[in-house]
């Protein structure tokens, strides 16, 4: 019985070292693999953006990529509301809000939180841009932002046709902003 119980005790310590070792070289290719890592591919510069419609914290139902004609659009991803780096990254749009403002630029946020989730983050941190709600990763996926559960902190400048001309991959939240204004400038010349 002690033998028995030696053996079935062995497997299944070997079964789940096995499953352990599987499951961390899929993460390992899946990493190595850009597309498979961010959930998708990026899309193409100087080729129209990616169309969307979601749900926002404003309480005014969707927003579209379609209500931006006419202005340029700063459509940054980003993990989770209320984390550090995430709440750093919005800290710095909204103070640099007017700026964007003032070259005919709008900047909206966008993650899986829910609805809920941004207009709690929003009222905490005085946000006054849009946080878009993309709880099942689809408008993520289609800007090659995903990872499974979160976006990644990806960011897309959008000019006034609604073709995409900029991104930034990985960014740093404490100094995006001034990044993303000073590509602007370069591209509005």
């Amino acid at each position: 019985m002690t033998s028995t119980l030696s053996i079935s005790s062995f497997i299944r310590h070997t079964i789940d070292r096995s499953m352990a070792i599987v499951v961390a070289i899929g993460l390992l290719f899946c990493l190595s693999q850009p597309a498979l890592a961010m959930g998708g591919t990026l899309p193409t510069l100087d080729q129209p953006a990616p169309a969307f419609t979601l749900p926002t914290n404003t309480g005014q139902g969707n927003v579209s990529l379609s209500d931006y004609q006419g202005k340029w659009l700063v459509a940054y991803f980003y993990p989770k509301d209320f984390t550090s780096g995430c709440t750093l990254e919005a800290q710095r749009f909204q103070k640099d809000l007017q700026k964007y403002h003032d070259r005919n630029t709008e900047v909206i946020g966008i993650s899986a939180d829910s609805v809920d989730s941004h207009a709690e983050f929003c009222d905490s941190e005085g946000l006054k841009f849009p946080l878009l709600a993309d709880e099942d990763g689809s408008v993520s996926k289609a800007y090659g932002s995903w990872l499974g559960v979160v976006s990644s902190r990806h960011t897309f400048i959008v000019d006034p046709e609604g073709v995409l001309r900029s991104v930034f991959l990985g960014v740093n939240p404490s100094v995006h902003s001034r990044e993303v204004l000073a590509k602007l400038a370069e591209l509005q010349g």
